[in-house]
């Protein structure tokens, strides 16, 4: 059984950071790709991050060049780290153990809970 823990979230002011992290249960990236949803009030959870190929990731086109996802595998730990927020970031961000293939990531069934992240002045 896969337990993700999401933490990291909170109220931040536009422009500035925040870095999620997503702890897991045991070993598990051996066995599965993460990454990053998220889902602001009255709309669909899109993916934000995850990790393709090679050790790269990708990224939806809202947040390239401020967002970053990382992992410290000793740690069993996937990071978010979010720069230049903007109010259309505010959402609850959830990270997925899933898979990768043919340019498409594929959503596991573990979620963590999620952890809200405001952005407002």
């Amino acid at each position: 059984q896969v337990q993700l823990v999401e933490s990291g979230g909170g109220l931040v002011q536009p422009g500035g950071s925040l870095r999620l992290s997503c702890a897991a249960s045991g070993s598990i990236f051996s066995a599965y790709t993460m990454a990053w949803y998220r889902q602001a009030p009255g709309k669909q959870r899109e993916l934000v991050a995850f990790f393709s190929y090679g050790g790269r990731a990708s990224y939806t086109d809202s947040v390239k060049g401020r967002f970053t996802i990382s992992r410290d595998d000793a740690k069993n730990t996937v990071y978010l780290q979010m720069i230049n927020l903007k109010f259309e970031d505010t959402a609850v961000y959830y990270c997925n153990a899933g898979y990768y293939s043919g340019g498409y990531y594929s959503p596991g069934d573990y979620w963590g809970q999620g952890t809200q992240v405001t952005v407002s002045s």
